[in-house]
């Protein structure tokens, strides 16, 4: 990023926040503190104004990252070029926000779905955790849909879960997929196809959620021995 954009994100950091995030975000390095919604606002405004040439330059804060990550998803381009700037952008990805909030700024992957299936198979698959995290955040945010549940919870199964955040995020896919499809979904936390782990993850996030109800709790509870 260029000095100008550097210096207006120094601007509007919180200290409170850069200590609250340092505590929050493992592997995150050189944090200003910047407020994700100020964030976004500024990263759709580089975007209009400025086009690809604002990705120009190296990032040197954790802010600067996460706003290269969102300049991307915002950018009206074309889609090769999207997804050559993605696969750029991926190897950057080393904590969970700077991953999670990437993903959920690449908006244009619902009227893409087909294209960015494809090109998301090499991150599913990966040993990398944070590729292999980014696969599966892209599952939970774009494909647990009535047209994708299967091939979602077959790719679910191919995620490397051997990582905490890559576990993490195939358990969280996991119970997403439960809570809409949850004849679907039942037979895989059933039917170890995922690590104890990942299972025992996923089925406390469909406990903690409030739009499962308290009988199928008990009774997931109980069939997946957790």
């Amino acid at each position: 990023m260029n000095d100008d954009i550097r210096k207006k994100l120094l601007s509007m950091g919180d200290e409170k926040l850069r200590k609250f995030s340092s505590s929050l975000t493992p592997g995150a390095e050189n944090i200003i503190g910047v407020r994700l919604p100020l964030l976004r606002k500024f990263a759709k405004e580089l975007a209009r104004n400025q086009g690809q040439t604002v990705l120009s330059g190296e990032d040197i804060y954790y802010e600067e990252i996460m706003l290269r990550g969102m300049i991307i998803g915002y950018l009206k381009i074309d889609d090769e070029v999207r997804l050559q700037l993605i696969r750029e952008f991926v190897p950057k990805i080393n904590n969970w926000a700077v991953c999670d909030s990437f993903c959920a700024s690449l908006k244009f992957v619902k009227k893409k779905q087909q294209m960015m299936w494809n090109f998301l198979q090499e991150y599913i698959i990966s040993d990398m955790e944070f590729y292999a995290r980014f696969g599966a955040v892209m599952l939970l945010d774009y494909f647990c849909t009535e047209n994708y549940i299967d091939k979602t919870l077959c790719a679910l199964t191919k995620i490397n879960t051997g990582f905490y955040y890559s576990s993490m995020a195939a358990a969280w896919a996991l119970a997403e997929c439960y809570i809409k499809f949850p004849q679907k979904t039942l037979p895989y936390l059933n039917e170890n196809c995922f690590d104890k782990v990942t299972t025992k993850r996923a089925v406390q996030k469909i406990c903690d959620s409030y739009r499962v109800d308290d009988e199928s709790k008990k009774a997931l509870n109980a069939t997946s021995g957790t």
